[in-house]
C-alpha cells in the first residue's frame, strides 16, 4: 500500500523500491492467509531466494538445497518504531518550545517571527517532499524537516495563545493525543479495519479536501479575507472536524503500514519512515485542532 499524507505525499512501505510490497503470501505455517493483505504485490521479505533480506550475506550458507536460512536480526520491531516516533516528535516539540520563548510575537516583533515562521515552514515543506521521493529513509533529514517543522509550530501556536485565546494550545495537544489514542485503540481492537476499499476513500476524500482548502486559499489571495469561507464561521467549523476525521483515517493507514512492516521483517530502518509518517499525520490533526479551537473560541 503506497499511503500518502494529507499534506505531503509520501512513500509507503508497500512502494515497489525494494522495501515492500507486503503480499498475500503466506510467510510460514501459521502466517497471514492468503489474500490477507489488499496491496500484495509480492512480498521482498519473505523467506526466499527472491528476497535480498532474507539471508544474511555474512553468515555461512548451507549449500543444501532448500536448507532453512538464517533469520536476519536487523527487521524492524514495534520498540524501533516507537523509540524513533519518540525521537522525532521530541525534535519537533523542543524547537516548538525554543521557538516560543526566543521568537517574540509582541506588536513590534511580529512580523519577524512570522516571516521566520513561514521560512521554517517552507523548508520543512521541502525537505519531507526529498524525504518522500528518496527510494530509504534518511534520518539526519527526518530530523532536520522535524526541527523545521517545530519551530513553525512553535510561532504559530503562540501567536493563537497571544492574539485568540489563552490555553487553545494546550486543548489542540490534548485533544490530537486523544484521537491518537482513540484511533490506536480502535485499530487494535479491530473496529477499524484498514482495506482497498477504505484506502480509496480516504485518499479521494483528503484530495477533495486539500483541492478544496487551495481553491480558498487562492480566492483569499485574490479577494481578501477568507476567501470561500471554508477556514472560518461555520463552514470553518465543519471543515475543521472532517479534517480531523481525515488525519484519524491517515493514522490507520500508518498502523498498517507498521503493522505490515513488522509482520513482513522491513529493514530495521524503515522505522524511520514509519516515525516521519506518524509525525506528518500528527502535525496534520494538530493543525486542524488548533484551528477548529481558535474558531470555536473566537464564536464565543
Amino acid at each position: 500500500m503506497r499511503s500518502s499524507n494529507p499534506v505531503f505525499s509520501r512513500r509507503g512501505f508497500s512502494r515497489d523500491t525494494g522495501y515492500a510490497g507486503f503480499n498475500a503470501q503466506q510467510l510460514q505455517a501459521g502466517g497471514p492467509a492468503v489474500g490477507a493483505n489488499p496491496y500484495a504485490t509480492g512480498n521482498p521479505y519473505a523467506q526466499d531466494a527472491a528476497n535480498p533480506y532474507a539471508t544474511n550475506p555474512y553468515a555461512p550458507q548451507d549449500t543444501q538445497p532448500g536448507a532453512p536460512q538464517q533469520a536476519r536480526a536487523d527487521v524492524m520491531t514495534i520498540d524501533d518504531v516507537v523509540s524513533r516516533t519518540a525521537i522525532t516528535l521530541g525534535t519537533v516539540v523542543v524547537t516548538a518550545v525554543l521557538s516560543w520563548l526566543l521568537l517574540p510575537v509582541d506588536s513590534a516583533n511580529l512580523g519577524k517571527s512570522y516571516g521566520i515562521a513561514i521560512g521554517a515552514a517552507l523548508i520543512a515543506m521541502v525537505l519531507s517532499l526529498v524525504q518522500s521521493f528518496k527510494r530509504t529513509p534518511v534520518p539526519a533529514l527526518i530530523l532536520a524537516y522535524a526541527a523545521f517543522e517545530g519551530v513553525f509550530l512553535g510561532v504559530l501556536s503562540s501567536v493563537v495563545s497571544t492574539y485568540i485565546a489563552d490555553g487553545v494550545v494546550t486543548q489542540a495537544v490534548l485533544g490530537t493525543m486523544a484521537v491518537f489514542a482513540g484511533v490506536l485503540i480502535a485499530y487494535k481492537m479491530r473496529w477499524i479495519r484498514v482495506t482497498r476499499r477504505f484506502y480509496g476513500f480516504v485518499m479521494a476524500a483528503a484530495m477533495g479536501f486539500v483541492l478544496l482548502m487551495l481553491v480558498n486559499l487562492l480566492f483569499a489571495v485574490i479577494g481578501g479575507g477568507d476567501g470561500l469561507g471554508f477556514r472560518s464561521g461555520g463552514l470553518g467549523i465543519l471543515f475543521g472536524v472532517i479534517g480531523i476525521i481525515l488525519g484519524a483515517c491517515f493514522l490507520a493507514l500508518d498502523f498498517k503500514q507498521v503493522e505490515d512492516g513488522i509482520t513482513y521483517g522491513a529493514p530495521r530502518k524503515e522505522a524511520w519512515l514509519a516515525a516521519f509518517g506518524l509525525t506528518l499525520t500528527l502535525v496534520w490533526i494538530y493543525l486542524e485542532a488548533l484551528r477548529l479551537l481558535s474558531i470555536l473560541q473566537g464564536d464565543d
